[in-house]
């Protein structure tokens, strides 16, 4: 198909946001297939989630871009669609194409209504100036309310009910007047073609035969093949050596315009010259300013992931480098464990990207981890004056040197039906939680917002909120800062060693009852050995809790018939010798399961 020149005032870029699983990936599917993009014979169920991952679990990981061409009344319009994830802990991914596009597309269930992260995203789009285009999906559905839906959104979002456009994703119904919408609603690009070229670099990966490939959204200028570029940030200039769209597939061109979005091909083999964020322009006194890019992404949970097989340490640093190019949300840094040995302390937005990341590791790359129980980031205030940021509990001071102990404390927005309210209120209340809010969405449907530790919401909440609203209640939460505390590391110990990858910070409160809790979880996971084994939990010098692992014993005295009893003592006497020597020199395997023991907060036995 060849590719029409469209002038500038024709370029749309726009994105979908909403909450997930409300439809963004089955809505871009029938976009692909309207504007004729993508042939009958190639369309298949959710095109551009073309990672594994994503089409295993059915949900979007990564932001994707892709241009459609519209015709109507005579005129051609080039229509940017960036795509993007909708589950709490890819919100970076979306703020990223929010800052390339005009307008957003903002996507509400027609049964499941305005939900937290419909909420979240859609402030977000109106706080980057962007146009609205309000839509309610799944309007073919038995159980569709749309009517209710849209006083929702009104009332939430300030959203004109008229202005609302009905659609099904699934059948096709009302995607024309959608695409319609599009065109009138959302601007052209601002930016000038004459100008130096000025491109904001939004996304990246890595290609093992060309190096790494920059997705760009061209702010002023062009650029065009063989010409050279620089990278204001990364501080180096490079040639193009191809450029083109995703249509959905890359689709080299000669030249990109101001207002468009492609990507670039510069043979860049060191991952480290690529920044997202970074301002692509030209070398030399003429380059163009730098655009303001992105607020780096706070993350929020940590971990260690160590190679199961020492020997695997530098496949698994190249594993990470690679992946971090394509997910600037991620960090690592190297660090050891007494108990495993190299490793690396992995920096993440929440618990599914950390079990993404280790998924994509183990799948991509093919590397065999084993993880620590997971994080978040700590500060304290010594009484030198300093102020730490903790991210692992090894690095807690002794109790004598601290002054202030503080944890990261964050707002979240719960929205239930409201015959659920009573146990959502108990479920945050348990959590120590402290109500902010509550407000009425519908005669049917309530938000309540909450301050929460951070500790508290990431590990169980979301589990515990879909199980208490059976399925309904929906969460998201943005942090809000640091707040003193009374906490304290907890260790455990096995046969009297500390074990640095097991330790962890809780609420001296909770502090008997989960040590209790996690000594009792590991002596049924730590398998018996030849020696008797330990297994304590301990705040400083003070041990609260002790579960003894019995060793495994051979009966010594199976061939003494009758006789002295002193014979048999003797024997016994020997054994034991034999099992205080094994436990002096004996190492205590302890399997991944056990680090991850220490995450369960033991509710279920709480009386």
């Amino acid at each position: 198909m060849a590719i029409p020149k469209v002038p500038q005032e024709n370029i749309r870029n726009f994105c979908i946001v909403a909450h997930i699983d409300h439809g963004k990936s089955t809505l871009a599917d029938r976009l692909l297939e309207q504007t004729g993009t993508v042939s009958l014979r190639e369309m298949k169920q959710q095109l551009l989630d073309d990672m594994d991952l994503e089409r295993e679990r059915g949900i979007t990981i990564k932001a994707r871009a892709v241009v459609l061409y519209y015709k109507r009344g005579g005129e051609t319009y080039e229509l940017n669609l960036i795509d993007t994830p909708g589950h709490v802990d890819f919100h970076y991914e979306v703020s990223r194409s929010l800052t390339c596009c005009e307008g957003a597309l903002l996507l509400v269930d027609a049964f499941q209504g305005v939900e937290a992260q419909t909420v979240a995203n859609g402030f977000a789009a109106m706080e980057h100036g962007l146009a609205i285009v309000p839509v309610i999906n799944k309007i073919d559905l038995s159980h569709a309310r749309p009517d209710e839906v849209a006083e929702e959104m009104e009332h939430s979002l300030a959203i004109d009910q008229d202005k609302i456009i009905r659609v099904s994703a699934k059948s096709g119904l009302g995607v024309g007047e959608l695409l319609n919408a599009i065109v009138d609603q959302v601007p052209p690009p601002a930016g000038d073609a004459s100008k130096p070229l000025q491109a904001m670099v939004f996304d990246s990966h890595y290609d093992d035969y060309r190096g790494a490939i920059t997705y760009v959204r061209i702010m002023n200028g062009t650029v065009r093949r063989g010409q050279k570029i620089r990278f204001l940030r990364g501080e180096t200039t490079h040639e193009v050596v191809e450029l083109g769209q995703f249509a959905p597939q890359q689709r080299p061109c000669d030249e990109l315009r101001a207002g468009q979005v492609g990507y670039l091909v510069c043979n860049i083999k060191s991952i480290e010259d690529v920044h997202i964020g970074d301002t692509v322009s030209v070398p030399g006194d003429k380059a163009a300013p730098p655009l303001p890019g992105y607020k780096p992404p706070q993350r929020m949970v940590y971990c260690g992931l160590y190679p199961s097989d020492g020997q695997d340490f530098s496949e698994l640093r190249d594993a990470l480098t690679k992946l971090a190019i394509n997910d600037p949300s991620f960090d690592f840094e190297a660090e050891t464990s007494e108990a495993l040995g190299f490793g690396f302390r992995c920096g993440f937005l929440g618990l599914l990207h950390m079990e993404i990341i280790q998924q994509r590791l183990e799948q991509e790359s093919d590397v065999d981890l084993v993880q620590t129980a997971p994080n978040v980031t700590y500060e304290i205030f010594t009484k030198r004056g300093e102020t730490l940021l903790i991210h692992r509990p090894q690095e807690v001071p002794d109790a004598g040197e601290i002054e202030e102990f503080r944890q990261p404390v964050v707002r979240v927005s719960l929205i239930q039906p409201t015959e659920y309210i009573g146990a959502v209120m108990k479920l945050c209340q348990d959590r120590r939680g402290v109500q902010t809010g509550q407000e009425y969405l519908s005669p049917t449907r309530t938000m309540l917002t909450y301050e929460l530790p951070l500790a508290e919401v990431i590990y169980d909440l979301h589990d515990k909120l879909k199980s208490a609203t059976r399925g309904y209640g929906t969460m998201n939460y943005e942090m809000i800062g640091y707040f003193p505390a009374d906490l304290a590391r907890l260790d455990i110990l096995v046969n009297g060693k500390r074990v640095d990858a097991l330790s962890f910070i809780c609420d001296k409160g909770d502090a008997d009852r989960r040590g209790r809790h996690v000594v009792k979880k590991l002596k049924s996971e730590i398998d018996r050995h030849m020696f008797e084994i330990a297994v304590q939990a301990a705040i400083g010098t003070r041990v609260i809790a002790r579960e003894t692992v019995s060793a495994m014993r051979k009966n010594v005295t199976a061939k003494c018939y009758g006789g002295d009893i002193t014979r048999k003592r003797k024997l016994w006497a020997k054994q034991k010798e034999g099992k205080k020597r094994m436990k002096s020199i004996g190492s205590v395997d302890i399997p991944q399961k056990a680090f991850m023991a220490v995450l369960d907060t033991g509710e279920g036995n709480k009386k």
